[in-house]
């Protein structure tokens, strides 16, 4: 904390005998609880790791457990749901325990929709029982300057995945839904988060290895290429997805 920003991160073994759902709203709760006392009351970025993201577990997969989970923690404990929900990232570990990073502010951020997908929280059901609680991007304002948190970003059109199989493709469609929050994000903020002033991190993650040449070839011959981007192996929230991309821009 330094009287503007809290980052932490709650790490759990998962109890054999308690559903990732359960797990997963005991997790939210307490945090936005130390938020609250702590006087730090917005998210503004949460990122989630656990591993097995797509097996199942009681007749449901667990990322669908998980967002259940999340889900039922935010609506009752954050206010302005969904409204106020942060970018967020969902990714699935080879290993460990089950965590939750996040980054609070005293002051509310914006918080983002994309024009070319429809809105996580209102999903249909056919993903699952609740949909994901998320934005697709949040802007916070600070002394230091403007920050721009992309959520995780994923080859997905309006609510369905799009170039099955085509790992090449499906880089170059996340790379589009980016291009696209930069661009609503820069009306707001007043902001180019593509001109080289301003600094820029992405990091990729990828579902199967062998795809890495195709993914980085795409991103290598687009806008993006300039910035320092970092690779990780890591399951994602649908089967059929291979890439899924995040970032962080400041500018001054």
């Amino acid at each position: 904390m330094n009287g503007e920003w809290l980052i932490g991160v709650l790490s759990l073994d998962e109890p054999p005998n308690q559903s990732l759902d359960a797990l997963t709203d005991d997790a939210y709760r307490e945090i936005l609880r130390h938020l609250n006392n702590a006087g730090y009351p917005h998210l503004c970025r949460v990122w989630n790791y656990f591993p097995c993201i797509n097996d199942d577990q009681d007749g449901l997969e667990r990322y669908r457990r998980f967002c259940v989970g999340r889900h039922q923690a935010l609506a009752k404990s954050l206010p302005g749901f969904p409204c106020s929900l942060p970018a967020a990232t969902a990714v699935g570990t080879q290993s460990g325990p089950f965590q939750i990073m996040f980054l609070a502010s005293t002051e509310p951020g914006v918080h983002l929709g994309n024009p070319r997908q429809m809105n996580a929280y209102e999903y249909p059901s056919e993903y699952g029982p609740r949909s994901p609680s998320f934005a697709r991007a949040t802007l916070c304002q600070s002394e230091q300057g403007t920050a721009l948190f992309i959520a995780g970003t994923a080859s997905v059109v309006g609510h369905a995945s799009q170039h099955i199989g085509r790992p090449a493709d499906q880089t170059r469609e996340s790379v589009r839904n980016i291009l696209t929050v930069l661009e609503r994000a820069g009306a707001i903020g007043n902001t180019d988060f593509l001109d080289k002033a301003s600094r820029a991190v992405y990091k990729a993650y990828v579902r199967d290895t062998g795809s890495l040449s195709d993914i980085r070839g795409a991103l290598q011959r687009s806008p993006l290429s300039s910035r320092p981007l970092l690779f990780l192996r890591g399951d994602l929230c649908r089967k059929e997805l291979l890439v899924e991309i995040e970032g962080l821009i400041f500018s001054e």
